[in-house]
This record gives C-alpha cells, sequence and structure tokens, in this order.
C-alpha cells in the first residue's frame, strides 16, 4: 500500500547520525511523499535544503507559535525567495500555542495572522499548529480566510465538534501517533465523526511516536500504524484507508 507523512522535521538532529538510512525507507516503503516542515526562518531553509536532495521530500516554510517572538521583521520576504522552489508546497507550521507560552498570545497571533494572509496572497495551502487555543485559531481563520485548497491543522487534538468546524472552513484534519494511545478515545471520536474524506496521515517525527512504539524516535515508517488504526475505527479495508489518505494529501499539497 502506498503512504503518506504529512508532517515531518526529518531536517532536525535526532536524525543526524542515520538520516541517509531513514530516507531509503521511504523508497522500500512505497510513499507516495513526505512533508518536512519548517519551524523558522533559518529552519525552514534547511527543510528545503533536504526537501531539494530526495525526490520524495517536499517542504513547508513557516514559523511556529512558539519562535512568534523572534521573528525578523523580513521574514515573509525570506519566505518570498524561498516559493521560487518548486520543492517548497506549502505555509506553516503556524499557528497558536497557549500551552507552553514561549511567544506572548499578542506575538504569536501577530504572526499567525501575517502567515495566513501570506498563504492566501501565494495560494499555497497552510499548516496549522494549534494546542490550548482552538477557539481564538478557529476566530483567527474564520476572519482571515483560507488559500484556494485550503489547509490541515496539524496534531490535531480537540474534540469532535473542533474537528467538524474546522472541516467546514475547508481544513482537513492531522492524525498522527496519537491516535494509537489507549485513553485517547477524543481523538478517535473525531476521526469517526469527520470521516477518511477529511484526515492526513502524518508523524511530526520524530515527535508523537505511535502506540508500539512510543517514547522512542519517530520516524515516516511509523505512519504505518497510524493508518493501520484509522482502518479499524472506520472499520474500512487498510488499503483503501491508506490509498485515500495518499490522495487527500495529494490533493491538498501536490499542484
Amino acid at each position: 500500500m502506498r503512504l503518506t507523512d504529512t508532517h515531518a522535521h526529518l531536517h532536525f538532529h535526532q536524525f543526524d547520525k542515520d538520516l541517509q538510512q531513514v530516507l531509503q525507507k521511504l523508497d522500500s516503503h512505497n510513499f507516495s511523499f513526505v512533508i518536512n516542515v519548517g519551524i523558522d526562518v533559518e529552519d525552514s531553509k534547511k527543510a528545503l535544503s533536504l526537501s531539494q536532495k530526495h525526490e520524495k521530500l517536499y517542504c513547508s516554510v513557516g514559523v511556529h507559535p512558539h519562535e512568534a517572538s523572534n521573528v525578523p521583521d523580513n521574514f515573509l520576504r525570506v519566505f518570498e525567495e524561498l516559493l521560487e522552489h518548486k520543492k517548497v508546497v506549502a505555509i506553516g507550521e503556524c499557528g497558536l500555542d497557549y500551552y507552553r507560552m514561549l511567544s506572548s498570545k499578542e506575538q504569536q497571533r501577530k504572526v499567525f495572522e501575517a502567515q495566513l494572509k501570506f498563504a492566501k496572497d501565494v495560494d499555497l495551502p497552510v499548516i496549522v499548529h494549534v494546542r490550548d487555543a482552538y477557539d481564538e485559531a478557529y476566530e483567527i481563520i474564520s476572519r482571515v480566510g483560507l488559500p484556494t485548497r485550503g489547509g490541515v491543522v496539524h496534531a490535531f487534538s480537540a474534540d469532535e465538534e473542533w474537528a467538524l468546524k474546522f472541516v467546514e472552513l475547508g481544513m482537513y484534519i492531522g492524525v498522527g501517533g496519537p491516535i494509537t494511545y489507549p485513553n485517547n478515545h477524543k481523538l478517535r471520536r473525531a476521526v469517526m465523526t469527520v470521516g477518511i474524506e477529511n484526515i492526513l496521515s502524518e508523524t511530526d517525527c520524530p515527535y508523537l511516536a505511535p502506540q508500539p512504539i512510543r517514547g522512542k524516535r519517530n520516524e515516516p515508517i511509523y505512519v504505518r500504524f497510524v493508518v493501520e488504526k484509522i482502518a479499524r475505527i472506520l472499520d474500512m479495508d487498510i488499503e483503501d484507508v491508506a490509498e485515500t489518505l495518499v490522495k487527500n494529501a495529494e490533493e491538498l499539497f501536490i499542484p
């Protein structure tokens, strides 16, 4: 079956020692593609550089809410220059994170809104990070709007009502390793509510490893545990689930 990982950080230091082996597995495990996600200006450059070296890697450029307080004034101009490379297929990850509060709410909102407007201007889908801030993220997205192809709420962690609200805005729900955690009934209900046509598979590697390897480094091949769990939740054939998840990702990210 074909697989796709719509949210990875393969340029992070956790992959320094064995990156080539990790990338080789993309071919042996029949990956359609992986989205390598940037979290600030310099990190986005690294995400792009790596994606240019492997056929099945694409990337996004963005500023994570944790980095909002450190963003340079010209960050959107830098991103505009990076967009000249065809491997850049999305803006993000951007959004709001009121859990750790590494940047003030005001800074986070300002940088998130700027990136949403930029995504609309360049008409690229947006990858949104939300934690403990679903109401404010929803308000900003509703007010600013989305690019033509919409976007994804990455690592979705709210309930089924919020899932439906974001789907109605034109967004996919990003589902990764936490769907496999025994006590995560809320996310499983959200998956059942929105259905396979509104879901993207992801890992957020090196983080959020699925239950069978929980506590260890995550990597793209472990997205198969996510696909298997979604198939069981929806009582669907795993091959059909895998193919639909790839097609969803292709429709959002691949022009």
